[in-house]
């Protein structure tokens, strides 16, 4: 029998000054029983800080790779953003900037990873892809707090990112990076 995936209850006060976006989320987000703590945590905060009207999980899950991790529609339907985590493969890259008109990309890998993968062919329009690095100590940090049913105050404010459970606090530089510069 096929293990179900594990549903997690997180209810954010999200206060993302440097976008301007405050908002209460009130979120279940399953995690895949192949899919790590640190990956799902790295989608929650990619939700966050990609927060707008139309955002949303992907239906098919982590299962589902002709699917983003995330995704922004329009009201009619149309793909606004594909929203990937973790470091995907160049094809997947060039398949998404294709797809769609804006593609983001969190990593809580080393971002040297991203960046040679991205070197391993051409991918459509590279230069426009955000990509952004997760720190892994604020990663570590969050999921010694994170429990199934979990309250976070979240600020994200001049990159740094700050993640309030209970009385503890996480912080970490959402560092922003280049897939076109080759380095």
């Amino acid at each position: 029998m096929a293990l179900g995936a594990t549903l997690y209850h997180f209810q954010i006060d999200l206060s993302d000054v440097d976008r301007g976006v405050y908002q209460a989320l009130d979120m279940r987000v399953a995690r895949h029983p192949s899919e790590t703590l640190r990956f799902m945590l790295a989608r929650v905060i990619a939700y966050g800080l990609c927060f707008e009207e139309g955002i949303a999980f992907s239906k098919g899950g982590l299962s589902n790779t002709e699917e983003p991790a995330l995704s922004i529609h329009d009201p009619a339907g149309g793909l606004r953003a594909w929203i990937e985590v973790g470091s995907p493969s160049a094809d997947r890259l060039h398949k998404a900037s294709k797809a769609a008109p804006r593609l983001v990309v969190f990593t809580h890998h080393d971002p040297a990873l991203l960046k040679k993968v991205a070197r391993e062919r051409p991918i459509h329009r590279v230069a426009e892809i955000e990509a952004y690095g997760l720190p892994g100590t604020l990663l570590d940090a969050l999921e010694a707090m994170t429990e199934r049913h979990t309250k976070w105050v979240v600020v994200h404010t001049d990159g740094e990112l700050y993640v309030t459970v209970g009385d503890q606090t996480a912080t970490g530089a959402v560092t922003r990076f280049s897939l076109a510069d080759g380095e």
